[in-house]
């Protein structure tokens, strides 16, 4: 679908959607997703052109469907997926794409470590029609056979240009933790969880150096602006459990991901910030205040935030609580977390169970933000739950297959689709039917 759109800016010096907005053009892009959102196209752009808005869209990623990132669009969610130095196979990484797409992830991210991690990014793009992000720190490190002090400036950019060029639509960089910060670090509980803030904190320590991400900051750019690929800063520090949550270490580095933010949009580079990982319930609502005020309202793209850090086995649904909270109060897409997180790596139903729990958390944010619409699907499955349509019922879950599956579990007959009843109440204690009794009875 992109290919002609691309190819008529082949000769333009910057081609980023951001560019293009501050120019007044509303791209076919803009068009498209003001169309899925159903919102003005130049209300798009202007949101765009603004930054509170972005459209990750790498220009060789010509297979895919355009969509937005920001406040005023709906609540997205990305799906994680990625092989391991113990496990790894290409086929294996498209068919959690795969489900993936199916279950309603709007962005997916390759985290792979082990393998081929060329040939395996080639594939999941080259089969994917939403936007492919990476943590370039992965495969730098993997290409310097796991020693972070091999790691360069010429290396890292190196890696960054080739993932633009496969067509990458946007990078996590941990450039907004500073060689100043380590102290921070010792006065937590559980110090970094982050896998790239960690490696960043080994290099600095190892060099005594700045970060290389930040004080390559804007090589970055330059690379992003070639290949309209947006950054999603990354939060090296976010608290890994409840008792480190909004801490020093994690809003000082809010803030210095905030400057980022105003350098990247002097380049025309899109930008969302990525947030925190484990808050208490009742701490969410300011840490999507502090992302606001500090990075100049770029879209905040967060980890559940997980409420709770002993729900091993059921992170997905610990996460998906806070995540709920996060984007009601503002967040603008969430990272799934799947049953796996903190014990393994995810299969294919770990990555369904996800994303599912993290579609109702999305959705929940839009009923509660008031999106137009947004409670439409929820009254037309009422409807059909009061008609007892069980077929309607099912096209209208956000996962029909597990519905009709535990609907069959017990009644599979065919003839239990005409059914007034389900295997709860049965045929005598429907307090639908019973209602729907009444009512006709009494002409009420």
């Amino acid at each position: 679908m992109r290919k002609d759109w691309v190819k008529k800016r082949e000769n333009d010096k910057v081609r980023t959607q951001m560019h293009y907005a501050k120019k007044g053009i509303i791209t076919e892009e803009m068009e498209y997703v003001a169309k899925v959102e159903d919102l003005d196209a130049e209300f798009i752009r202007s949101e765009v052109a603004r930054g509170r808005m972005i459209i990750p869209a790498n220009i060789n990623h010509t297979n895919l469907k355009p969509m937005a990132i920001g406040i005023a669009a709906k609540c997205k969610i990305n799906s994680n997926i990625g092989s391991s130095a113990l496990a790894s196979d290409p086929a294996q990484e498209v068919e959690k794409l795969k489900v993936s797409e199916k279950y309603g992830a709007d962005t997916l991210m390759d985290l792979s470590t082990g393998g081929d991690l060329d040939a395996i990014r080639e594939e999941i793009i080259k089969n994917a029609s939403i936007p492919i992000g990476t943590v370039p720190i992965y495969q730098i490190l993997h290409d310097v056979n796991n020693k972070i002090e091999d790691l360069t400036i010429d290396k890292m950019l190196e890696v960054l240009e080739r993932q633009a060029k496969q067509g990458v639509s946007y990078f996590t960089i941990h450039a907004g933790f500073l060689l100043s910060s380590m102290p921070l670090v010792a006065k937590r509980k559980m110090g970094i969880v982050s896998r790239g803030g960690s490696l960043m904190a080994a290099w600095m320590m190892h060099y005594h150096k700045e970060n290389p991400f930040y004080t390559a900051f804007d090589d970055i750019l330059d690379i992003c602006q070639r290949y309209d690929v947006s950054l999603s800063l990354g939060d090296s520090l976010r608290p890994g459990c409840l008792y480190d949550a909004s801490d020093e270490a994690q809003l000082g580095e809010l803030k210095v991901l905030g400057d980022l933010t105003l350098r990247a949009w002097e380049k025309d580079v899109q930008v969302m910030i990525e947030g925190p990982g484990h808050v208490p319930l009742n701490q969410i609502e300011r840490n999507m205040k502090l992302e606001r005020e500090y990075c100049h309202e770029a879209p905040f793209y967060i980890l559940g935030p997980l409420v709770t850090d002993i729900a091993a086995g059921y992170d997905h649904i610990s996460s998906a609580i806070g995540a709920a909270v996060g984007g009601w109060h503002g967040a603008s897409m969430l990272c799934y977390v799947t049953p796996k997180e903190h014990l393994g790596l995810p299969n294919a139903e770990d990555v369904r169970n996800g994303i599912i729990a993290y579609k109702i958390a999305a959705h929940a944010a839009d009923i509660a933000r008031g999106r137009k619409d947004a409670m439409k699907v929820d009254n037309e499955m009422s409807d059909a739950r009061y008609k007892f349509d069980w077929n309607r019922q099912f096209e209208l879950a956000l996962d029909p297959d597990r519905a009709r599956e535990y609907h069959d579990e017990t009644l599979p007959q065919d003839v239990f689709k005409e059914a007034e009843f389900c295997s709860m109440c049965g045929p005598k204690f429907c307090s639908y039917k019973i209602t729907q009794d009444i009512v006709a009875e009494h002409s009420i």
